[in-house]
């Protein structure tokens, strides 16, 4: 198991990353690639998580451990594979993601893409009760976080290229239409219109 990748962020996309250690290019999925914009051409250190199976392997990175937990605690529920475990942890909101299946809210989690009841209803008979550990000291807020309703982004090369790392997290065109008029009242980093983007598309 890989435990953690140190070295430049080189090439950024929207579904990964790719990470130069000592010359060698690691290819990283990642939740968010844009949030890794800020760090291009620096060194950094990003947590992995190595996904083996018959026809592939793949390294998924994200920025903590607890992240990284919670990723791996998802890909053991029925009906999550990894690109599904990417598109849930993008909103960069766990908080409200565990809350949810605290309080079994299936309502809240069907919005991420390729969750439908069965699989929201499986999330819940898997995790309820089994996240605590993982998440008290990366949320000491939990279950007293409010809702974020705030609007993004403006028209923009940084727009286009949140809009394809939403695709790439299997959001539809029809879906993403409907928020981008709502992300034209500010100008912010790509990382940040898509945090935005689906803050709006999860209320």
């Amino acid at each position: 198991m890989i435990e953690f990748v140190e070295g430049k962020v080189d090439y950024i996309n929207p579904e990964y990353i790719v990470v130069d250690v000592s010359g060698i290019g690691y290819q990283i999925f990642t939740p968010n690639p844009y949030l890794f914009q800020k760090y291009l051409n620096e060194t950094i250190k990003i947590y992995t998580y190595q996904y083996v199976r018959e026809d592939m392997i793949a390294l998924y990175g994200f920025e903590n451990r607890q992240e990284r937990t919670l990723f791996a605690k998802l890909l053991n529920v029925s009906g999550i594979g990894p690109k599904g475990g990417l598109a849930i942890l993008a909103a960069g909101q766990p908080d409200l993601l565990v809350q949810a299946i605290e309080e079994e809210n299936e309502k809240y989690l069907v919005k991420f893409p390729g969750v439908g009841k069965k699989t929201a209803r499986q999330m819940i008979l898997d995790l309820k009760g089994k996240l605590s550990d993982v998440c008290s000291e990366f949320m000491p807020n939990l279950f007293n976080h409010e809702q974020l309703n705030k609007k993004s982004t403006s028209v923009s090369h940084e727009l286009e290229d949140a809009i394809e790392a939403l695709k790439s997290l299997g959001y539809a065109e029809k879906e993403i239409q409907k928020v981008i008029p709502l992300l034209q009242e500010e100008q912010l980093p790509t990382d940040q219109y898509i945090k935005k983007a689906l803050q709006l598309l999860l209320r």
